[in-house]
């Protein structure tokens, strides 16, 4: 088998390449057949050109020139015999005015060739070479050349000359083909001029159709059929540029295929010779070998049992060899086996610090992204700001300040809607979480959803009894139901139908890794466009959007996502390209007593001033602390401030008088918000506490405090110093 596995792919590709030899030589054979049939079809255009010549020669002749047709006629029959050649004067018309094989004024016959064609299609000016006819005078086959003969410079007859296709036989023959090889001249239209072999017998016959189609197709080419004859040839033919006659050179077929059939047939007999010569010796190595070949199976056993391996010697090279590599391989294999495991568990190690590498990555991306577009809205909210504040000082005019100040009234609720956007992001919401009833907050924006929805587009409520109570920020849930409703009324730019279900749901695999409990499933399924699978894949990226520029912001899905996760639930998408698109939003059930909502959508308090008492006002923020301190002294607080949780102890250990403590919570120094907030409710517990906060990390579960989420009204304010 080895030797087999040698020889044969070494014999295939002995054949291949006697194969590709042979076809490189037949190629160059071909080439080199090309070019002498070129060459050869060159010789014609050649022995042509000489007749040209002659008949330029007898244009330019004194008895031409004055139109003396008899001395004309004596001149040309001295120097082209009739028995040769004919010359023929024609008028611009194709009438023959002269023919030498005829006596000079006798009438001159009907011309059989194709030369009035030819010049037709060639132009006045042109040498033309007409293709074989029949001679009614001379009783033969001939050809004619004929060229324009001009008197006195101007055009007046066309001087041809008759050849006898006989006198182009000895031109081929003296080519020197071998006697088995066909060499013919055909005219343009197929038909045999002249053979080099039985010529007489086929002048005037149309080769093959299929070689007139090769030759109609090109002036030069390779023909694969049969002669005349009846004999399977390669026809080499090329055409002449100036008569348009073709030569053909035709070689049998066998003759071509001779030297494969040779090379095949040497190739065989030595690839037989080889192949017994190898097969005997491998028979006998075969013996020899297969003793240590069984020993050294015998030592891999061993080695896959674990058991030690003795080297032994047999006096063959390359068994003794892997003997003695097998009775250092148990040894070896050993210490590998430790090695591997230490660089296993640096390479998983190695795959931990990378992944943690690209997570971080992907997190950087994503910030990047958030704080472009956060940026980019609140550059837009600072310039309205900046603009409406310069021009406050400079105008005098009552009702123009209070238009500039409506101005920054309006950016200010556009940057309190993209914060509470982004505040939906967060983790921790505890000032804004409430105990809410998911229909009864459908029922109180009921209205904005209709007003959103444009007529085209019919809203279907679903929504079950007795939904169990959900433990969320009502405005949040409000502004991610709007959003998805938005981008739905926007898929379906034509109408369709929104559905918005709303059910109790008891789920044992919960999807998207929550735990499996009592949820409320919310349902908004649209007819609208659907989205792509590269859209849906970053469909909840922030700020990503497929809308124009000032269509949307890309925070309406990724709000609602978010909005879904930090209630302790989840969002689900699901799109298809023309089949519209479904939202399902899982909000956990929330422990306790069934909850109302009502206290979500109460209207702000007004600004009374009815409250009073001492006021310690804590907030880091100098803006804040200066802005608020004034609003509450104006209400009638007495107020004191600090800039810190450390300062505000302080104060309070000093005496300072104070009724209600509200102090943000997240601040520098040792003790926060939070923090001064336990302070107080343990040393001074008279003392009420508000806190209020932006955003923070940290839970606030401490009883009796209130929590304010900023941006806040100052009549939230107040009405948080009165309940506390």
């Amino acid at each position: 088998m080895l030797i087999l596995s040698i020889l044969l792919p070494a014999f295939v590709i002995a054949s291949c390449a006697v194969w590709y030899v042979y076809k490189e030589q037949r190629a160059a054979e071909v080439a080199g057949m090309s070019e002498a049939v070129h060459a050869l079809a060159l010789l014609a255009d050649r022995e042509l050109l000489a007749k040209e010549a002659m008949l330029r020669a007898l244009a330019t002749s004194p008895a031409m020139q004055q139109g003396d047709f008899r001395a004309f006629h004596g001149h040309a029959r001295s120097l082209a015999p009739p028995a040769d050649s004919t010359i023929v004067i024609t008028d611009l018309a194709g009438r023959q005015l002269l023919n030498t094989r005829q006596p000079y004024g006798s009438t001159p016959p009907v011309g059989k060739s194709n030369l009035v064609a030819r010049r037709a299609a060639a132009g006045p000016d042109a040498t033309v070479v007409s293709d074989l006819f029949f001679s009614p005078v001379g009783k033969r086959h001939d050809v004619a050349l004929q060229i324009p003969a001009p008197v006195a410079g101007q055009p007046r007859y066309y001087l041809s000359m008759g050849m006898a296709v006989e006198r182009l036989a000895p031109l081929l023959a003296q080519q020197g083909v071998p006697p088995t090889w066909l060499m013919s001249l055909l005219d343009s239209r197929g038909t045999v001029i002249a053979r080099s072999r039985d010529g007489a017998r086929y002048i005037g016959r149309q080769v093959s159709p299929s070689l007139r189609a090769k030759m109609a197709a090109g002036p030069s080419g390779v023909h694969y059929g049969v002669t005349l004859d009846g004999t399977p040839t390669v026809a080499f033919y090329s055409r002449a540029p100036m008569s348009g006659w073709t030569v053909v050179l035709s070689v049998p077929s066998a003759e071509m295929r001779r030297p494969a059939i040779a090379a095949a047939t040497g190739l065989g007999a030595l690839i037989l010779v080889a192949l017994g010569v190898a097969l005997a010796a491998a028979r006998i190595f075969a013996r020899r070998t297969a003793q240590p070949i069984e020993q050294l199976r015998r030592a891999a056993e061993s080695l896959g049992r674990d058991e030690p391996v003795t080297a032994f010697t047999s006096g063959t090279m390359e068994a003794d060899a892997v003997s003695a590599a097998l009775a250092d391989a148990s040894k070896r294999i050993r210490d590998n086996t430790a090695l591997l495991e230490c660089r296993v568990a640096e390479a998983v190690a190695a795959a931990e610090r990378a992944q943690r590498a690209l997570l971080q990555g992907q997190k950087l991306e994503a910030l990047g992204r958030l704080t472009a577009g956060i940026a980019h809205d609140f550059n837009n909210i600072l310039q309205t700001l900046s603009g409406a504040l310069q021009l406050i000082p400079l105008t005098t005019d009552r009702a123009r300040v209070q238009a500039l100040a409506a101005t920054c009234q309006k950016a200010i609720a556009r940057a309190t809607k993209l914060t509470g956007q982004m505040r939906s992001f967060g983790t921790v919401q505890d000032a804004r979480l409430a105990l809410a009833q998911p229909d009864a907050v459908v029922q109180n924006m009921l209205p904005m959803l209709h007003s959103a929805c444009p007529g085209s587009v019919r809203l279907e409520l679903d929504i079950a009894e007795g939904l169990w109570p959900v433990m969320v920020d009502p405005l949040q849930m409000e502004l991610a139901l709007l959003n998805i409703v938005i981008n739905a009324r926007d898929a379906m730019p034509d109408g369709g139908s929104l559905y918005l279900g709303m059910h109790n749901e008891t789920v044992e695999r919960a999807p998207q890794g929550l735990s499996p409990g009592e949820y409320v499933r919310i349902e908004l399924r649209d007819s609208g466009t659907g989205m792509s699978a590269e859209t849906l894949a970053r469909a909840l990226e922030p700020f990503f959007t497929t809308k124009p520029v000032d269509k949307g912001t890309g925070l309406g899905l990724p709000q609602a996502y978010a909005f879904a996760r930090q209630s302790g639930g989840t969002l689900v998408l699901a799109s298809e390209p023309g089949a519209g698109t479904l939202v399902t939003i899982w909000l956990p059930r929330a422990l306790g007593a069934e909850g109302s909502g009502e206290g979500a959508f109460a209207a702000p308090a007004a600004i009374t001033g009815a409250a009073t008492g001492p006021v310690l006002f804590v907030d880091d923020d100098p803006l804040v602390l200066a802005t608020m301190v004034e609003a509450l002294t104006v209400a009638g607080f007495e107020v004191t401030s600090a800039t810190s949780g450390d300062e505000a102890l302080a104060k309070l250990a000093a005496g300072c008088p104070v009724r209600h403590v509200v102090s943000d919570i997240v601040m520098p120094g040792l003790v926060d918000g939070v923090g001064l907030a336990r302070i107080v409710a343990e040393r001074y517990p008279d003392v009420r506490v508000v806190l209020a906060t932006g955003h923070t990390e940290r839970r606030v579960d401490l009883p009796g405090v209130r929590l304010l989420a900023k941006p806040y009204d100052i009549a939230q304010l107040f009405k948080a110093l009165e309940e506390v």
